[in-house]
């Protein structure tokens, strides 16, 4: 039997191609270049780049993948088997594959006889030696060929000899890996874990991979029981970016590997660079990082509950199932009105105050918060705010600046139906008052934009803070507008991000505040000389 079970795992990365097909997902060249050379400091094995003739942007970017200065990844170019009755020397899309000039090329092929029949309406016969002769061609040119076996497991399910020939032909034309695809995303882990075993076994001489997808949730752990069957690839994408529910994630397949199964990869040591990687590429796309993902979400580790926070403080693993830093992530403790003093405690330690948690203060801090936390504000993803609420309770703080009024109006231009906004901003710091007008798209633009203004001067290093995303939420829907209205703002200054927070039953002066407390947070870390953490 070929168990390959002790084997290192080669790591497929199919972001830039599979996973450019998911809803919202989209690369510039640029970004892909990054991304790929991303790829390969991490220690990805194979990158897959795109699928070249299938639109401009992959073709711009395998013309560019010959100036990437990669160290360990191969590029591979990706397509389909000749078509049905065309030579493969005249094939158009198999010449595009050696155009792109990449050192390996992955073509799939029809596995199931009902993509054969109804799909691509051909004899069966003649799809086998489609296969065998495109595989066989690009061997010939002195390609590493990997064949995708596209939907085998429905395939093979359906009939399971025609399934297996297919993957006979590609051995016969010389396939280096062959790939079993999971492409519908549907079969759970006894189906993928016995199957891959039943090709393992039937294929001794050639190396197995899995590729599978996430429509029942599963993708992750299919592609797990095809490598403790016996494969030695896995493909899938970072942050699970695919097409319908998703590719399987890499980002919680590499860790699992490494860390629950203790198998071997290039990339193992690099894992603590992962969330980071991970972060890089929701942000090449302009994509919201997903706070629950596990390993790499902000939420991994994070604390609520008393009970867990105390727990948590006292034995780490109590309540975690690994140190967070192995990935690059970290501890986090969510303060809410479920904290007690153990979680407020464990909060202060993080942002690096000290607080005695016998004192009267400390008392007094918890019962206001739980006041606040009834009134609306909530600073779980506000740990800014809280950070500021924290130092101004316990330590006495003070603002570094004061607002003495505020002002913003909406006018509107009939004539060309555009809206714009004016906000007026009067502040002191220290003993000089500033005194700011600025125009802006809306209400909270102008007022951003005003506050920048009036303390450009004093705080030059304002210009770094740029807001990144701004929530609302009604918190008693049935008093309609009179309702109490939540606010959450998440600002950046290139290298950190914080989220702070405001409660008003005035939308307007819930942003204020919430917008506010963001340059307040900055300057205040900028003075201590710690600079703001990631607190969003």
């Amino acid at each position: 039997m070929n168990d390959q079970s002790n084997s290192n795992v080669l790591i497929y990365d199919t972001t830039l191609r599979d996973g450019s097909q998911g809803e919202g997902v989209s690369f510039t060249v640029s970004a892909k270049m990054r991304v790929a050379e991303k790829l390969d400091q991490f220690g990805i094995d194979y990158i897959e780049g795109g699928w070249p003739g299938s639109n401009p942007r992959d073709m711009a970017f395998f013309e560019k993948a010959g100036e990437l200065n990669l160290q360990h990844a191969k590029v591979a170019s990706f397509g389909s088997t000749r078509r049905a009755n065309v030579a493969v020397e005249e094939d158009a899309q198999i010449q595009l594959l050696l155009d792109a000039s990449t050192p390996v090329v992955t073509i799939f092929g029809k596995s199931w006889l009902l993509h054969v029949t109804e799909v691509i309406r051909t004899t069966p016969e003649e799809n086998l030696a489609m296969i065998e002769d495109s595989v066989r061609y690009l061997k010939e040119q002195g390609k590493e060929v990997i064949y995708d076996a596209e939907h085998f497991y429905d395939g093979y399910l359906d009939n399971p000899e025609y399934a297996l020939s297919t993957l006979e032909a590609a051995e016969r034309g010389g396939a280096d890996f062959l790939v079993l695809c999971e492409t519908n995303g549907g079969k759970l882990v006894p189906q993928v874990e016995k199957i891959t075993r039943t090709v393992v076994e039937r294929f001794p001489s050639t190396r197995i991979g899995v590729h599978c997808h996430n429509d029942v949730g599963v993708g992750v752990a299919v592609s797990l029981a095809g490598l403790e069957a016996g494969a030695v690839m896995v493909q899938g994408t970072m942050n699970g970016y695919g097409e319908r529910n998703g590719n399987a994630n890499l980002t919680t397949i590499i860790p699992n590997l490494s860390l629950k199964m203790g198998r071997g990869m290039s990339c193992q040591s690099n894992l603590a660079k992962l969330r980071d990687l991970s972060l890089f590429v929701d942000d090449a796309t302009n994509l919201r990082p997903d706070i629950r993902a596990p390993y790499v979400g902000s939420a991994s580790f994070a604390h609520k509950g008393g009970v867990h926070a105390d727990a948590a403080s006292k034995a780490d693993r109590s309540y975690e199932h690994i140190d967070p830093e192995m990935v690059g992530n970290r501890t986090r403790v969510l303060v809410s009105d479920m904290s007690g003093r153990s979680s407020i405690m464990m909060k202060a330690k993080e942002m690096g105050v000290d607080v005695d948690s016998r004192s009267p203060e400390m008392k007094t801090f918890l019962e206001e918060l739980k006041k606040l936390e009834f009134r609306g504000y909530e600073y779980e993803a506000a740990d800014a705010s809280f950070d500021l609420l924290l130092r101004r309770f316990l330590r006495g703080a003070k603002a570094p600046f004061e607002v003495i009024r505020y002002h913003v109006g909406i006018a509107r231009d009939e004539a060309d139906g555009e809206s714009n906004s004016e906000a007026t901003v009067k502040l002191r710091v220290g003993d000089e008052t500033h005194h700011a007008v600025a125009e802006g798209n809306g209400p909270v633009s102008a007022l951003d934009h005003a506050l920048r203004k009036a303390l450009e001067k004093d705080f030059p290093t304002i210009a770094e803070v740029r807001l990144i995303d701004f929530k609302v939420r009604i918190l008693e829907s049935n008093l309609g507008t009179d309702a109490i209205t939540r606010v959450h703002v998440e600002s950046t200054d290139g290298k950190d991000t914080w989220g702070t927070i405001g409660v008003s039953d005035n939308v307007i002066e819930a942003s204020w505040e919430a917008l506010v407390d963001a340059v307040e947070y900055k300057l205040t870390s900028d003075a201590s000389g710690d600079g703001p953490e990631e607190l969003a």
